[in-house]
Order: C-alpha cells, then sequence, then structure tokens
C-alpha cells in the first residue's frame, strides 16, 4: 500500500451506461502492489480530487480497470477522461473477498446496481479455477435495463446460473422484474454449503441478508461490501465508521453476523 499517488495512464474506456464508465488503467512507471478482488484504490482526477472506487478487473498484474459512476465533481472528472490522460493511483486499500473460505462451496453473487462492479474480479477468478468451487450463481438487479453492467459479459458467467432483474422495465424488456432476493428461489445452492458475497446499496444489503439467513446460509457465510461508506482510505476522516468499525481500516467486506445488527441501527 502507497499514500502516494503514482502516475496511471488510460489506456481503454467503454461507456457502460448513460452515466457509468469503465476505464483501464496502466502504470506510466512504478506500479502498486497487486490488487485482490474486493479492495479498492484512491483515483486523483488532477484538477478535480480523489475518490476512493474499487478495481472492477484485474489487468495482467499491474494494469487496473475500474467502473464509475459519475454521481459528483470527482467521479464526473473520472468520466470524462480519454485514453492517454493521466490519473493519480494510491492502494491498494480494505479487505478483499474471501474466496480462500469459499473454496469447495457453493456460490452466491449478488449485486445491486453498480455493487457489480466490485464483484466482478470475484466472478473472474472464480471462473478461473472452476474445480475449485461448487456451483456458481450471479444474481444481479438495477433500476431499469439500461443501468445493467457487462451486458455482453454477463451471459458467460451462468455455471450453471447467472440472472438480473429490473425495478422499471421498458417497452423491449422481456427479462425478470422485480428486486434481487427474488431470483433466489431459481438459484442452484444447498444453503448449508453455501458462501455468499453481496454489494450494493444498504437497504439492499439488508433485504438480501435477511433473505439468505432465512433460507438457511449461516451469517458468517454472507459476505458483505460496504465500500460505499469509503472516503479517505486512511481512517482519519470519520466518514466510513459504522459503530465501532472503520471500514477503511476494517473492511470494506465484513461478514453479515457483524454487519446486520449495525446496518439495522442505522436504519432505524
Amino acid at each position: 500500500m502507497t499514500l502516494t499517488p503514482l502516475p496511471y495512464r488510460v489506456v481503454d474506456r467503454r461507456e457502460e451506461t448513460h452515466d457509468t464508465v469503465t476505464f483501464a488503467l496502466e502504470p506510466v512507471g512504478e506500479h502498486l502492489p497487486a490488487f485482490a478482488p474486493g479492495r479498492f484504490a484512491m483515483l486523483y482526477a488532477f484538477g478535480a480530487g480523489e475518490i476512493p472506487v474499487s478495481v472492477s478487473r484485474l489487468l495482467d498484474g499491474r494494469g487496473l480497470a475500474h467502473t464509475v459512476r459519475a454521481v459528483g465533481a470527482v467521479s464526473r472528472a473520472l468520466c470524462e477522461l480519454r485514453p492517454g490522460a493521466a490519473v493519480g493511483v494510491r492502494g491498494p486499500f480494505g479487505t478483499g473477498w474471501d474466496t480462500a473460505a469459499a473454496r469447495g462451496r457453493d456460490l452466491l453473487v449478488i449485486a445491486g446496481g453498480i455493487g457489480l462492479a466490485p464483484l466482478r474480479p470475484l466472478v473472474h477468478a472464480v471462473l478461473a479455477e472452476p474445480d475449485a468451487y461448487g456451483r456458481l450463481n450471479v444474481l444481479a438487479g438495477a433500476r431499469t435495463p439500461g443501468d445493467l453492467l457487462y451486458p455482453d459479459e454477463f451471459p458467460t458467467w451462468r455455471r450453471p446460473f447467472a440472472a438480473a432483474t429490473v425495478d422499471r422495465p421498458s417497452g423491449d424488456w422481456t427479462g425478470r422484474v422485480g428486486v434481487v432476493t427474488a431470483l433466489l428461489g431459481e438459484a442452484r445452492f444447498t444453503p448449508a454449503e453455501t458462501t455468499a458475497f453481496v454489494c450494493g446499496p444498504e437497504v439492499m444489503i439488508r433485504a438480501t441478508g435477511r433473505a439468505l439467513v432465512h433460507r438457511g446460509v449461516h451469517p458468517a457465510r454472507i459476505q458483505v461490501s460496504l465500500e460505499r461508506n469509503m472516503r479517505c482510505a486512511t481512517g482519519h476522516c470519520g466518514h466510513c465508521q459504522l459503530g465501532p468499525l472503520l471500514l477503511c481500516r476494517d473492511g470494506p467486506v465484513i461478514g453479515y453476523d457483524q454487519a446486520e445488527s449495525l446496518l439495522n441501527v442505522r436504519e432505524l
């Protein structure tokens, strides 16, 4: 981990939705230590500032891909960058998805909105070792069909099940409509032998965690990412505090057995 931004250059850019962009970065010189799925970097847009963004793909051990939604001044500046532009990057920060604890087990990867981005490297890691895990189920929810990420890549994740659902279908949408937890009835997994990975808005995490526990998945086997709470990455500003946790230091990936009571208190 480094607290000094290193220069990276945008080498590829893809518009995912009307307000979301995935861009690939390669180091200009020195590169950061290796990232793991679920960890995040601080991305600095020159002249605008920096924000924490989870890695959405790992490229050849040195390059990184990040998926960013334009919701503020810095994220808009990052989304406007074109190939050749420079970005400051520092990291890696945070805890990653514990794939080692999931080996040999059925997997549920459940995402809400842009929460699919931090889960994407996890899916890639599992697909790279097909014999190391049980059945892979990828469930994604989005507000509209136009907000679904990685539509070209998503169908390749069926091993044996991947499905998406939307809240507000458009006229040409023929897929599922409703909350992402409704897809659990179609997924193929044995609850007592399952590890779940969940990322999305807090209300979605709470609902998903409750649904999984109700179906028999142990809370300690449900890993959730609270990466939306990240701010400074060093635990000094306090914006990421959730009860006794400083998520920059103790997260953003934590077990639902630990997160459940803290999220429920915040809901009140």
